[in-house]
């Protein structure tokens, strides 16, 4: 495969560059912290329940793009797919604190909970509370404990956000991301691979005109691949997997992500949304909420995947509560 080209300047700044033009997009409403990749709101109010998200960085808009009021507080990006070292952590932790913790939220990755938990352990000697709760939405990864967090991240960040918004305490604002945690599902399929910026080689391959499905955003193994097929016979083995998963039983409500991993096409997604919905109605689930576009991407891979999150009138509140970010404002 030919190496992708990219509009990058030093492949060693592009995660200070990528977070310059979110502080300069914000116009005011986000800054950047001196000598660390982190990214905090202006203006946070005191007495909130702080949430930080992070990650490795090339997966924009997660997480960076996420902070704004209603999102995240503050997030910390690692380079290009690894995860930001703990002292970073521990840097934006205390930016955000206003005296009633922070919670952290972040993928499943082994790199990124070693150091997440080096920098609670961190601020807790300063004498701030963390709690964690960890995205373990793919259910291609059999083991629950191990579960990757991919594209539910999006519906995480945004519940956990208007959680923490009006939680009084941390231990209130957990217990409700916890209860999102134990509702969402995802899977993903990729059709080509991404790449690494540095130096525009994929991160997998694919034979011609091989699929992948259930693969990690950074092109770990999936759980089936096999010869491209039409759109409508792929969404009913990604829905027939999410549903049995969970298990979503009928009478279920759902809010559903349609996520383009990078180089999907709308068109591909509104086809896969038809389908979608004629499966998930018969199932006797409800609909009551679509979100389609790029939320988790990994590069140019082209591919996309499925989210469901079961509702309570808890959860679909949260998630239709007001915010405001570069990529995401609803009112």
């Amino acid at each position: 495969m030919s190496k992708i080209q990219k509009i990058i300047n030093d492949p060693e700044n592009i995660v200070a560059e990528v977070l310059d033009g979110l502080v300069l997009a914000s116009h005011g409403r986000l800054r950047k912290l001196d000598d660390v990749p982190v990214l905090i709101r202006s203006e946070i109010e005191e007495g909130k329940v702080a949430l930080l998200v992070g990650g490795g960085s090339g997966h924009e808009p997660m997480y960076s793009a996420y902070v704004g009021k209603g999102l995240a507080d503050v997030s910390v990006a690692g380079n290009i797919f690894a995860s930001p070292p703990p002292n970073f952590i521990h840097e934006a932790t205390k930016a955000a604190d206003r005296g009633k913790g922070v919670l952290y939220l972040y993928g499943n990755y082994a790199g990124d909970v070693l150091n997440f938990d080096m920098a609670a352990e961190m601020a807790a000697e300063d004498g701030i509370e963390v709690r964690t709760v960890l995205v373990t939405d793919d259910v291609a990864t059999p083991d629950l404990e191990g579960r990757r967090g991919i594209g539910g991240a999006f519906y995480m960040v945004k519940i956990a956000g208007a959680a923490c918004a009006e939680a009084k305490t941390l231990e209130e604002a957990e217990a409700v991301v916890r209860k999102a945690q134990a509702n969402v599902r995802t899977i993903g399929v990729a059709v080509r691979a991404g790449s690494l910026p540095e130096t525009g080689e994929p991160t997998f391959e694919l034979g011609e005109g091989e699929i992948e499905i259930g693969l990690g955003v950074h092109g770990e193994a999936g759980v089936e691949r096999s010869d491209l097929m039409p759109a409508d016979e792929l969404t009913t083995k990604m829905i027939d997997r999410l549903v049995r998963d969970l298990p979503f039983q009928k009478g279920d409500r759902v809010a559903m992500l349609l996520n383009n991993l990078g180089a999907t096409t709308q068109m591909e997604l509104l086809i896969v949304n038809r389908r979608a919905r004629a499966l998930l109605a018969g199932y006797g689930i409800e609909v009551a909420r679509t979100d389609m576009g790029a939320y988790f991407t990994s590069q140019e891979m082209a591919g996309f995947s499925i989210t469901l999150v079961r509702l309570d009138d808890e959860l679909e509140r949260l998630i239709e509560a007001p915010c405001q970010s570069l990529p995401f404002t609803q009112h």
